[in-house]
């Protein structure tokens, strides 16, 4: 039997920013990270495409919060304490140049997640922090005075304990056995599988700002469009998952979408047809594309229009102009399942936020007993929200288990 002061069961990015922290805080502490793999910080590794996205450039707690479908009414105390300057500000003291880029996505200046995992293992090593692998928790039982520990290898000890497992459905059945709610796990941020013959033959293209909405529910977005080779991704697409996650769940992921590609109504959208009627008569209507609509995307929306190759403006007819709008302004695609936004999976869902003290992330029903991270029922878009939530989180826990 080992005894520690604080136990920290998870090793990705939410339990060493706690660990660190905590010994940074007090120095005298022993603490621990558990970890139920033989590689800890997998997570962060693959995370923004091996780039590491550690945050987001919103600098207003109040803004900052309408980026998370749930957990918006919980984060808006903690983003008081600890937020995104915080988080630029912790690594930049740590010899980790930061960089913003055009959409607000914080990156390592070196591009490379690997920068991000050296930054936590040096700083574990500094304050002695332990790292024990391939130790997945079998129980966790309260003492009088602390915590018990059961994982495959061996029984611990603690005083104080933060469970930062991501979304584990197995430790989440630990906590359910020891009295804790879980809110059921469903899939966020994911892309849209669309077999459509408009999109088949032009992945990779990208229409700048869309509406999209589902239909038969209040669930819309707008932002940039990403045509794949199984459908439709980027933010568009992944606000709409995050934000609709229960929602589309229980439609397993069979829905049909509008999408608005020129953010118009079809009344000025038509007029302004008719006007280029006139004004391009000559020109084909396939090799004139309008409203900044890629090329390819153009080509396919006006064959989809039943105007031929060769039609120039000056042909069309009303009916064709009329179908060409309703193409432009509320197209209609049938999505039939869903994919991983590439390797990173988010769950809606998670430990009920109700039974969470937030200004110490501390359990409401166990003394000594705090979480952090995505094991809570907190999910964020795309584009290092979620890290914030992890940061955050373990942070201001790492003030109580200092103390």
């Amino acid at each position: 039997m080992e005894k520690f002061d604080i136990i920290i069961v998870g090793g990705g990015a939410a339990g060493f920013f706690a660990a660190i922290n905590t010994a940074q805080m007090n120095p005298n502490l022993s603490v621990v990270i558990l970890e139920r793999g033989n590689a800890v910080l997998s997570k962060v590794k693959i995370s923004g495409g091996g780039r590491c996205n550690v945050t987001h450039a919103e600098f207003i707690p109040n803004e900052l919060v309408t980026y998370y479908p749930r957990g918006e009414k919980e984060l808006k105390g903690p983003f008081h304490s600890f937020m995104t300057g915080d988080t630029m500000a912790w690594f930049e003291e740590r010899g980790i140049p930061l960089k913003i880029e055009e959409d607000g996505r914080v990156f390592p200046v070196s591009n490379s997640s690997q920068t991000i995992i050296d930054c936590f293992l040096k700083e574990t090593n500094k304050f002695g922090i332990e790292i024990k692998k391939n130790h997945s928790v079998r129980s966790i039982n309260q003492l009088t005075d602390g915590w018990q520990v059961d994982t495959t290898k061996a029984v611990f000890e603690c005083n104080k304990l933060l469970v930062a497992t991501g979304s584990n459905p197995k430790i989440w059945n630990v906590l359910k056995t020891l009295g804790h709610t879980i809110v059921p796990a469903v899939p966020s941020l994911f892309t849209f599988n669309i077999n459509d013959t408009r999109l088949k033959s032009i992945p990779g293209v990208v229409a700048q700002n869309v509406h999209i909405q589902v239909l038969g529910t209040n669930l819309s977005s707008e932002g940039p469009l990403l045509v794949t080779h199984s459908g439709l991704s980027a933010p568009a697409i992944l606000k709409l998952s995050a934000y609709g996650a229960i929602e589309l769940a229980k439609l397993n992921y069979k829905f049909k979408i509008q999408i608005n590609f020129i953010q118009q109504d079809s009344a000025s959208c038509l007029q302004f047809l008719g006007n280029q009627k006139l004004e391009s008569a000559k020109k084909l209507i396939r090799k004139t594309p309008l409203f900044s609509i890629p090329k390819r995307l153009w080509e396919q929306l006006v064959e989809a229009s039943k105007i031929e190759q060769n039609l120039r403006w000056a042909e069309v007819t009303k009916i064709q102009l009329q179908e060409l709008v309703k193409q432009l302004t509320s197209a209609v695609f049938e999505v039939d399942g869903k994919s991983t936004f590439k390797e990173e999976f988010v769950t809606a869902g998670g430990l009920d936020l109700k039974e969470i003290n937030f200004k110490t992330y501390e359990s409401k029903h166990f003394k000594n007993l705090f979480f952090a991270g995505e094991i809570l029922n907190i999910d964020g878009v795309t584009g290092g929200f979620n890290f914030q939530n992890a940061w955050t989180g373990a942070y201001i826990a790492a003030q109580e288990l200092s103390k």
